[in-house]
């Protein structure tokens, strides 16, 4: 039976019903250690770790322990659930958007350790294709398409940064970027709906 992995905040664990009955492992993995959920069908990883009187902040989250953890944990695909702003007029809060590209500047995250490891990295048309079609069975309204800009973090864009994002990107974020590109080295397909919680700044 395929699992899917999911990488979200720890509002999820709090808020989704998907979950419960889940049984919590601390998985170790070359990269460090993740703290995971798992059930038959998902296989859910706390982003910003699972101890809710230590949040890890979006800079210091360690992405290939994540990834790695759900692909020992033998998912087959990955979704990111991501909060965003938006650099469009249009894109209101309370949105979904699922990119289909992505664009950050600073340094990623990888698994790459004294060896080459050349990678055009990308969204999966396959995980973006069962996000869109799941909102609309949902009834969730869903943008098709977009560019996502990562920021490092974690300090708020500014006004001027907003404006030079809005250029190229229509949501800005801290995490998507960092994950894709892992979850590309490791061979995981991977896609993410993008929850627009406000205007970025300016």
């Amino acid at each position: 039976m395929a699992r899917i992995g999911i990488l979200a905040g720890t509002f999820m664990m709090e808020k989704s019903s998907l979950l419960h009955g889940g049984q919590r492992e601390k998985v170790h993995t070359p990269y460090g250690a993740a703290c995971a959920v798992v059930t038959d069908r998902l296989v859910f990883v706390l982003r910003h770790g699972a101890d809710p009187n230590h949040y890890v902040l979006p800079h210091l989250i360690n992405h290939p322990a994540n990834l790695r953890a759900l692909k020992d944990l033998d998912v087959t695909e990955v979704v990111g659930v991501n909060s965003t702003g938006s650099l469009k007029k249009n894109l209101s809060p309370g949105l979904l958007v699922i990119p289909d590209d992505f664009i950050s500047f600073a340094p990623t995250p990888t698994i790459a350790d004294g060896r080459p490891l050349h990678i055009t990295p990308s969204l999966s048309e396959m995980v973006r294709g069962r996000l869109v079609a799941a909102a609309g069975n949902a009834g969730i309204p869903a943008v098709d398409r977009g560019v996502y800009w990562q920021a490092p973090g974690p300090r708020l864009e500014t006004r001027t940064e907003i404006r030079m994002m809005a250029a190229a990107a229509d949501v800005v974020g801290m995490t998507m970027a960092s994950e894709a590109v892992v979850a590309c080295e490791l061979d995981l397909p991977y896609a993410s709906a993008c929850s627009v919680d406000n205007y970025g700044n300016g």
